[in-house]
């Protein structure tokens, strides 16, 4: 026999609904993307009384680098809809597959990351009244506990490559528990880490091999504080493990020769937009969901990221590959898409022409860039793109 749950509005919102009515923990998820430095997390609740049965989730975004516990948000009820934009707009662009934990698990991460707020005297994110139970009893793990929790929240290493990308993105981050979680146990990171964080931009892997074994020799390039660096490292690696790194060289570079190094092709279609504006926005709304919008003086761009983190499993990594195409739509009726390789270009094309926007836009123009131009573009003062283009070539 089933009991009909009843759904009513709490007056008082989410605050008062969690202060005032019991709590039943129902299902929680990560991601498992802590070798990327972030990690977003899920908790489904039933809140209740005698007079009411009601769905609360909570979504929170953690940084291990620099910035903690840094994003929270919330819901109240069930609508499905709204809780798919507000999960893909937290921890839709990680990348990282959503992994299952418990309720104990879920609050050690919580004080775990609330506690490096307080560690660096960073505010906690708004609606603190929401999730401040979360915090009241202190939850810690036993060694194992902690180990299975460690192994939820980092994806499976399957090669050298992407063990080599992620440690050193986490050594330059200075996220050395993230890294010893890839090193063999008491290996230094002196010799490779810099005085404050960095960001790992690029790195290229080089494979040498002789008698007495394999190691690899990494260019990477850094920023740091706005400025550029490039190290020349040795690593070497056994059993799926980094045992020993060394330093062969580091010096500064410019931005511009940063920018050259990073430099990679761009596709570019551009269509023409039939109807009117409102109506091609509701339209383009089923393909919106998974992506992230930033609105410009000319037009809204949509950011559509990878599914997953493939790209830290390359011999050559390029942080800025985590995206799969830009779509910006202009004010002035023109949709301009952009990708990075000429599959997801002919992919996205597709997906175009089979969504409900393939009947409102007709194709002008395709192109094919030695170097990103949309952002270029977005940040000009020009509305049409081939106007923008024919100034570049006049």
């Amino acid at each position: 026999m089933t009991t009909e749950r009843k759904f009513t509005v709490i007056k008082g919102g989410a605050s008062a609904a969690v202060s005032n009515n019991q709590r039943k923990f129902l299902s929680a998820f990560i991601t498992d993307t802590r070798l990327m430095g972030v990690i977003g997390l899920y908790i489904h609740w039933e809140l209740s009384n005698a007079e009411f049965v009601s769905d609360f989730h909570q979504f929170f975004y953690f940084d291990a680098e620099e910035y903690g516990f840094e994003t929270y948000k919330s819901l109240l009820g069930s609508d499905e809809e709204a809780l798919s934009m507000m999960e893909q707009a937290l921890i839709g662009g990680l990348g990282g597959n959503k992994v299952n934990i418990n309720e104990r698990e879920a609050t050690y991460l919580i004080q775990k990351f609330a506690a490096m707020n307080k560690r660096f005297s960073l505010p906690m994110p708004d609606a603190k009244n929401e999730y401040e139970f979360l915090l009241t009893t202190p939850v810690s793990l036993t060694k194992k506990e902690n180990q299975i929790l460690i192994d939820k929240l980092c994806t499976p290493i399957v090669s050298e490559y992407q063990l080599i990308n992620y440690f050193l993105m986490r050594v330059f981050g200075r996220d050395f528990e993230a890294a010893a979680y890839l090193a063999a146990k008491d290996l230094s990171y002196d010799t490779l880490s810099e005085s404050e964080g960095a960001t790992l931009c690029k790195n290229s892997i080089e494979e040498f091999c002789d008698e007495n074994g394999c190691s690899y020799l990494c260019e990477s390039l850094i920023e740091l504080d706005s400025k550029y660096k490039l190290i020349v490292s040795e690593v070497n690696v056994e059993k799926g493990k980094v045992i020993s790194t060394k330093k062969r060289s580091s010096f500064f570079i410019t931005a511009a020769e940063a920018a050259m190094m990073l430099n990679h092709p761009e596709f570019i279609t551009v269509y023409e937009i039939l109807t009117e504006t409102e109506d091609f926005l509701k339209r383009f709304s089923g393909l919106s969901v998974n992506t992230m919008q930033t609105l410009h003086d000319s037009g809204r761009l949509y950011l559509e990221f990878n599914k997953n983190n493939d790209h830290v499993n390359r011999k050559v990594f390029r942080l800025n590959e985590d995206i799969h195409g830009l779509y910006f739509i202009t004010d002035f009726g023109q949709l301009i898409i952009a990708a990075y390789s000429l599959s997801e270009i002919h992919e996205i094309e597709k997906n175009l022409g089979r969504s409900d926007v393939g009947t409102c836009i007709l194709p002008t123009a395709k192109y094919e860039f030695k170097e990103p131009i949309l952002y270029e573009f977005i940040q000009s003062d020009f509305d049409d793109f081939t106007d923008f283009l024919d100034f570049l070539n006049s």
